[in-house]
């Protein structure tokens, strides 16, 4: 039994909030049921739709995005070769539909399409959720055009070792994703978890692109409708996943800003609701009508004073699992600039800090799994809490 995997309060604490447990499993084939024990979950409703996976989950944020460009075949790769249960994708369309995988439809950042110069001429400036933003974007490109362009890392001035990988991945469809995780989940005997995430869904179904439709199209496709799918979907905007529901019947994930923020397709229809309404228990009550969990920001779970360090969780992992809710919050970086400030270790803010200390807090919380950049930092700081 490795450290921490004692009878701890804060081991008892993971264990009284998992909805998930270990299996391997055949691509496609359908997660058994799994009851949870009442006398673990201190009174925690039980559910009927259970899927296997170790609690706490680590999820491969964009890919292993700490060592490789994000939403690359290679950040994915290296992700699941370090062991991470669930891999995270962002998706946007292209201007003929296609679903491709990037954190922003803006592309300016993360490929080399500035270096275009036959694609010049697509720089605009365009408001997104009410933000002006100006650079090019995948929905002025056909999926042939955005193909001839390659990748980059988004941040190399903090992540510079990364820019070794600069122009080896284009970038990926949704589609390819799902074929390679079909390839690789007959190579190892289990399925290729994944957790996909609509962004900016009003917006485009504002410009005729809808994500939805297309997304249940793929799931369907390859088998990844279902309850029991070896697959998360998510959003920021609830009525996405609201529209997903009527669509396809895999696991939901609301995902929650900071508390003063709301969703902007609140923002659209009028609904005064913030994140802090969305977190309270009439509004958990309501994503629980819809979803199965929740993708907040980690300072929704342990708040940060003004300088920057922890202070006492709030009780949102407390209510969340009282509604059978999973709580996968996001997103912990080894690099001391995304630390809270007691986890910090030295004056460079992109070299490592104190890493597994924060992983410890956020964990000790009862969160059933979490968002890194950083797969295999994750999965040691994991090990502690793992049966």
């Amino acid at each position: 039994m490795t450290q921490g995997a004692s009878s701890s309060p804060a081991r008892r604490s993971v264990l009284g909030a998992a909805v998930l447990t270990t299996a391997a499993l055949g691509v496609g084939a359908g997660a058994a049921t799994a009851q949870a024990d009442e006398s673990q979950g201190g009174g925690r409703p039980s559910r009927k739709d259970r899927w296997e996976l170790p609690v706490p989950t680590v999820i491969a944020h964009r890919g292993a995005s700490g060592y490789r460009p994000e939403h690359t075949l290679g950040s994915y790769q290296l992700a699941l070769d370090m062991g991470a249960h669930v891999i995270e994708q962002d998706l946007v369309p292209t201007k003929d539909g296609h679903l491709v995988c990037r954190h922003e439809n803006d592309i300016t950042g993360t490929t080399d399409v500035a270096a275009h110069p036959e694609f010049a001429s697509r720089r605009t400036t365009k408001s997104v959720d009410g933000t002006s933003l100006t650079g090019w974007f995948t929905e002025d490109f056909t999926l042939a055009e955005l193909k001839t362009l390659r990748a980059k890392e988004r941040i190399p001035g903090t992540r510079q070792e990364n820019t070794l990988y600069d122009g080896r991945w284009t970038v990926p469809t949704f589609e390819e994703v799902l074929r390679w995780a079909e390839t690789e989940g007959r190579r190892r005997g289990r399925p290729v978890w994944l957790h996909v995430e609509t962004k900016h869904p009003s917006y485009f179904r504002s410009i005729g692109l809808g994500l939805e439709e297309p997304l249940a199209r793929l799931l369907r496709r390859y088998g990844r409708e279902r309850r029991d799918s070896p697959v998360f979907l998510q959003s920021f905007e609830p009525s996405s996943m609201q529209r997903m529901a009527k669509l396809v019947s895999s696991p939901r994930v609301v995902l929650l800003s900071g508390a003063s923020s709301r969703p902007w397709d609140f923002v659209e229809a009028g609904d005064p609701r913030t994140v802090a309404d969305l977190v309270r228990p009439e509004g958990l009550d309501w994503i629980a009508s819809f979803a199965q969990g929740l993708g907040p920001t980690l300072d929704l779970v342990i708040p940060k004073d003004p300088d920057g360090r922890l202070t006492r969780p709030t009780t949102l992992v407390r209510d969340a699992h009282a509604r059978s809710l999973v709580l996968h919050p996001y997103t912990m970086r080894n690099e001391n600039t995304f630390l809270p400030a007691d986890f910090r270790r030295g004056t460079d803010p992109n070299a490592y800090g104190d890493v597994f200390g924060a992983y410890r807090a956020y964990f000790a919380t009862g969160i059933d799994g979490i968002f890194t950049d950083n797969p295999d930092t994750g999965l040691l700081a994991a090990s502690d809490f793992t049966a």
